[in-house]
């Protein structure tokens, strides 16, 4: 299976964010070949929703949302992401600002 490098899969998602009028960034570059992404969903009002990915039972992509599919407050989500890059300095972290909470991923989100 082919994989996609994940400095140009973050480049796809943050281009389709900003089509849709939502802006976007890189938080925390990592690996640019084979860095795991999570994707932070910031609602400007000091909540943001958060995704990991995953592989179901087949072993396709799908994102999860660690902390629970509601809204979480930033400073926890900053302590998550803290912990996860000290384990894992490959990481990336992308960030969307979207008032509406759309996260533009194209595979599969489980709640």
């Amino acid at each position: 299976m082919n994989r996609i490098r994940s400095e140009i899969w973050v480049q796809a998602l943050l281009r389709r964010a900003e089509v849709a009028g939502a802006m976007g960034g890189v938080i925390r570059k990592g690996d640019v070949d084979a860095g795991a992404v999570l994707v932070r969903v910031c609602r400007l009002d000091g909540t943001s929703n958060f995704y990991v990915p995953a592989r179901d039972m087949e072993g396709q992509r799908i994102w999860i949302q660690p902390l629970g599919p509601d809204p979480v407050e930033d400073a926890r989500l900053n302590d998550y992401c803290d912990r996860r890059l000290e384990d894992d300095p490959d990481l990336w972290v992308v960030e969307i600002e979207d008032r509406q909470g759309r996260h533009f991923l194209t595979e599969p989100v489980e709640a």
